[in-house]
């Protein structure tokens, strides 16, 4: 039997961690189909998670004392999967990744006062490709202006706003220790999303959860093992890969979210949507692709 070479398995990893987000929209509309609310099963994905992580590492929550911008990562990471996560469930699944796919030209202007980067002329023109395709993916026939047609682009565009302002924040923890930085990104997932749902169930447009049953436990129990595993790959991976390789392979999940989605049903693939979105994924390839630019003094690449 032939063995991986060694080399690969960093790849191998982040295509696998592609791979359980690309298709992660299926076990939450079949946990919705059970009356499990996106925002329920988010929030008990991450509970299992986060329970799973102190049991490993009791300790993790030690570092939130000295470093409080962990609380704001638990506030942006906990918006992103809120965001995505519910996005999937409601709407058209390639829409939304390709929406959610904006982080790069999020990157750009969060970088600037969070970072120190100013932008520079090639990333002001990746940012005005990725917006061109925004525009051509939202402009609806017979709409005048190009909108968010409803709730789960708007939650996509804030997921993926809320991804850009995660990476940032990632890293400017970089000299963090690992555990508290998981441990803040699964505790804002929980957090978030309980808080999310009681605040829809108080409104009363968030159902409450229906009574635990084998069927649906099932599904988010194997969906907590997925998204944990995949933070395990992810963390694997892309420390130890060139970071514009770890991106560009990254964007394989648009792939699986768009293969699954159309070989599901759940998914409208048409000409708007083609355009709008390879421009979307160049300004993303672009983004990540190792191009040295030149710098004025003081300024950063992006």
């Amino acid at each position: 039997m032939a063995r991986v070479p060694a080399g690969a398995l960093p790849a191998l990893a982040l295509v696998f961690n592609a791979f359980i987000w690309g298709v992660s929209w299926w076990p939450f509309r079949v946990l919705q189909e059970h009356g499990l609310h996106p925002l329920w099963a988010t929030a008990f994905i991450y509970l299992v998670s986060l329970a799973l992580l102190l049991a490993f590492k009791p300790d993790a929550w030690r570092g939130f004392g000295r470093q409080p911008l962990l609380w704001l990562l638990m506030a942006a990471a906990g918006m992103t999967n809120v965001g995505f996560n519910w996005a999937v469930t409601v709407g058209d699944v390639v829409r939304v990744v390709l929406l959610f796919y904006l982080m790069p030209a999020w990157t750009v202007v969060l970088a600037w006062p969070m970072l120190g980067e100013r932008p520079t002329p090639v990333s002001a023109m990746r940012l005005a490709l990725a917006m061109a395709g925004v525009v051509i993916v939202l402009k609806a026939p017979g709409s005048p202006l190009p909108v968010p047609e409803g709730a789960a682009d708007w939650l996509a565009l804030a997921g993926g706003f809320s991804f850009a302002l995660t990476n940032i924040l990632l890293r400017k923890l970089q000299r963090v220790q690992a555990a508290p930085r998981i441990l803040a990104m699964f505790g804002g997932g929980a957090l978030m999303a309980t808080g999310g749902g009681l605040l829809g169930l108080t409104l009363g447009v968030v159902a409450a959860p229906p009574q635990p049953q084998l069927a649906w436990a099932g599904v988010g129990l194997a969906l907590s093992l997925g998204f944990l595993a995949s933070n395990v790959a992810l963390q694997y991976g892309a420390s130890r890969m060139n970071a514009h390789a770890a991106a560009l392979i990254m964007l394989s999940e648009v792939v699986f979210a768009s293969l699954s989605a159309v070989a599901l049903g759940a998914a409208e693939m048409n000409a708007r949507t083609w355009l709008g979105g390879s421009l979307i994924l160049a300004a993303a390839v672009w983004s990540a692709w190792p191009v040295e630019e030149a710098q004025a003094p003081g300024l950063g690449a992006q």
